[in-house]
């Protein structure tokens, strides 16, 4: 069921199989990234690849989810396929991602942090529009 996508980045990647194993190497990459470790907080992970020679990730989870990000009131839904590059402080070409404004969803293409000092985390959509967050607001939800 994984994307033609995925299979093109699966030769050389670092794969894993089980929802709490791809759980723990997902924040593990997103804390090597600089990155919040709430950020993906998927369920049911079926499995998570990262192919570090071409910076990029996917997780499977069983089926599609929402989440609200309670400090900003924010819902999010990951597809059951989300796909990304990764970079220092930064997810672009992001597939799989959705966030609710208003009544519309729309598409988060790219998440980043420009300044660490600022702790600041920014989310552009696919029209262009972005909208920045506190970092702590993508902390692991306990």
């Amino acid at each position: 069921m994984a994307s033609q996508i995925i299979e093109n980045y699966r030769e050389g990647a670092e794969t894993f199989q089980g929802d709490a194993i791809c759980k723990k190497k997902s924040i593990q990459m997103l804390e090597e990234q600089g990155l919040p470790k709430g950020l993906l907080p998927l369920v049911d992970v079926e499995e998570f690849g990262y192919n570090r020679a071409a910076g990029f990730i996917w997780l499977v989870q069983k089926k599609k989810k929402d989440h609200t990000f309670k400090k900003i009131k924010q819902v999010v839904s990951y597809a059951p396929e989300v796909t990304a590059f990764v970079e220092k402080g930064k997810l672009k070409k992001i597939t799989g991602v959705k966030t609710r404004e208003m009544m519309l969803w729309l598409t988060v293409v790219e998440v980043y942090i420009e300044d660490p000092s600022l702790e600041k985390i920014t989310f552009k959509t696919g029209t262009g529009l972005s909208d920045s967050f506190a970092v702590s607001a993508f902390n692991l939800e306990e």
